[in-house]
């Protein structure tokens, strides 16, 4: 009865090694490139697309390991609520911090479905902004603030000047 219960556990052990080894291991160089952008690796490692000249000399893309580590997301591909949500795209190239001039872009960034339910898109952009001296929650905040505030502007009845009138069109002139 032992012997029977130790050949049980030995082979669902091995059998669950085999399963996670199939089916949870994340290869940026592997990933297609539809998918590899806010992806990463079993490792931990991010994975980033690249461009190359393929050999007809054609642009095509590859899928490559970063040396940037993400704690506790290892083998991690985002899901296709978060990429829609943040207003980012799955074969993008490069990111820089030129995005968060778009107030579009900071909205969908900024907002509850981004923010709060996709940590993968949130630690890339927030690392992103704090390398250039921004704190991304500050400037949710002030996306926010400026929302209220236009939201304000909008739904009073007054203290907005009224828009410019255009002068009346002169009548045709026939020769």
């Amino acid at each position: 009865m032992a012997f029977s219960m130790k050949l049980s556990l030995v082979l669902f052990f091995t059998c669950s090694l085999f399963v996670q080894g199939t089916f949870a291991e994340v290869l940026c160089e592997k990933l297609p490139s539809n998918l590899c952008a806010f992806a990463i690796a079993s490792s931990g490692k991010r994975c980033i697309l690249e461009t190359y000249r393929n050999e007809q000399g054609d642009v095509d893309f590859i899928c490559k390991t970063t040396e940037v580590v993400v704690e506790r997301m290892a083998g991690h591909i985002e899901s296709d609520q978060c990429i829609n949500a943040c207003g980012v795209e799955r074969e993008f190239i490069g990111i820089s911090t030129d995005s968060f001039l778009s107030s579009e872009f900071t909205a969908h960034l900024c907002s509850s479905a981004c923010y709060h339910n996709c940590p993968n898109v949130i630690d890339l952009f927030f690392n992103l902004a704090a390398g250039e001296g921004v704190s991304l929650p500050a400037l949710c905040e002030q996306q926010k603030e400026n929302h209220r505030a236009m939201l304000t502007l909008l739904s009073s009845d007054g203290g907005v000047a009224p828009g410019p009138v255009a002068a009346p069109l002169a009548a045709p002139i026939h020769y």
